[in-house]
């Protein structure tokens, strides 16, 4: 009899480990800088993320087990990042992790979790290294949906040169591994146009005083100024024509629509331009519920996204890891990976519908053909073109041939 209770006690009690096992969240890593000069991009990518997870948490979770972000603050510096990555793999036990704004953070920290073989969604930075750093090894666990560096560049060039006419370029970059990998892109662009740069300057993080560059710019007859960079210093060089009372246009990557780029340059930074996936107009209902969910949660000033990219990029890398931790049937990190490089269903995101987003061989959810060009004009990035209005609201999936890395 005592048998009996006994074994009917332990068959009741694995039962009951099962339900608690089957209910344990699953944990997804979010790194970013939430302080300091990256924060506009790190808060604004959490804060999409926080949006996502709360939206699928609601609906029920993902095979019936809710998501649990642990969130951490890399201050954009590398070392931290490796310290973050070391402690999600290693005491969090995180099935994936998601974010990474700064390319050097994401070069330094992403090996652990290769070796852990736990997937990595980057969701801004864009370095063009970032998914082929392990491009010798059998198995790559690193995954993007955002516009890379060897797409932005091009486009960058091919508004300056082509678009807009101007044969005298100068560039300005910051020192940081973002910014030098994005120059090296920035003249491969230029020379395919049989362009060379009439001066390349360099600047530091923290940097107040962008006179010497500008001035060299000046002299050598610069008609137009590229920019990559990933701080408020790029407010600086807006500031810095002011004061010289020089004025040449601004086009750069991606980051020039960050507020703290915006509200810095003032005037400065009217009429710059860059490559956007996701500018904060209602184009389609998709967008147009996300822009108004998250004015409502997160109340930002001047109802305006501090960087909307950020925002929609993150919101749409949970949304991509659901669906693969789904089709898995799992949170295994193999089983993940393959389940991602081969989706079967379409995952409808903010910036684009992801139709096999990836492959084995390309981690990319992005091509050229998604992003479109905004301008700063009156303190908000709006579209730069009617066309590229046009095309934003219709549905742009990955094109079928991969951009060339």
């Amino acid at each position: 009899m005592n048998f009996a209770i006994k074994a009917l006690s332990a068959v009741a009690l694995a039962a009951t480990m099962t339900v608690t096992f089957a209910a344990d969240p699953i944990k997804i890593g979010v790194a970013g800088p939430f302080t300091g000069g990256s924060s506009s991009m790190g808060v604004s990518m959490r804060d999409g993320v926080r949006m996502a997870a709360d939206e699928i948490n609601k609906a029920g979770g993902v095979l019936g087990r809710q998501i649990l972000l642990v969130e951490r603050d890399d201050e954009a510096k590398n070392e931290r990042g490796v310290q973050i990555a070391q402690e999600l793999i290693n005491k969090e036990k995180v099935a994936a992790t998601v974010g990474y704004i700064n390319t050097g953070v994401a070069l330094a920290s992403q090996r652990f979790y290769q070796e852990a073989k736990i997937p990595v969604m980057n969701n801004v930075a864009t370095g063009s290294l970032i998914t082929h750093q392990f491009d010798s090894q059998p198995e790559n666990y690193i995954f993007r949906n955002a516009a890379h560096d060897s797409i932005q560049a091009p486009m960058i060039v091919e508004e300056a040169v082509t678009r807009r006419g101007y044969k005298k370029v100068a560039i300005l970059a910051d020192s940081t591994n973002y910014g030098q990998l994005g120059r090296e892109d920035l003249e491969k662009a230029l020379k395919l146009k049989g362009i060379e740069a009439v001066t390349v300057e360099k600047f530091n993080i923290k940097d107040v005083d962008m006179t010497a560059q500008l001035l060299k710019a000046k002299v050598a007859g610069a008609e137009v100024i590229l920019t990559y960079a990933i701080g408020p210093e790029l407010a600086q060089i807006a500031n810095g024509m002011t004061k010289l009372g020089w004025k040449v246009p601004m086009i750069g990557s991606w980051t020039l629509s960050m507020a703290n780029f915006i509200d810095n340059a003032g005037p400065g930074g009217e009429g710059a331009r860059m490559p956007q996936t996701f500018i904060q107009e209602p184009t389609t209902p998709k967008r147009q519920a996300f822009i108004i969910n998250y004015l409502k949660t997160f109340n930002p000033k001047n109802a305006r996204i501090d960087s909307p990219v950020s925002a929609a990029q993150g919101y749409d890398s949970i949304y991509l890891l659901a669906a693969a931790f789904k089709q898995a049937g799992g949170t295994e990190g193999p089983k993940v990976k393959a389940a991602l490089e081969d989706l079967k269903t379409p995952v409808e995101g903010v910036v684009t519908t992801y139709n096999k987003p990836f492959t084995k061989t390309d981690h990319e959810a992005i091509t050229a053909n998604i992003p479109v060009f905004g301008e700063v004009k009156g303190q908000r990035v709006v579209y730069a073109y009617p066309d590229d209005q046009k095309k934003a609201s219709e549905v742009r999936v990955k094109a079928a041939v991969p951009a060339k890395k």
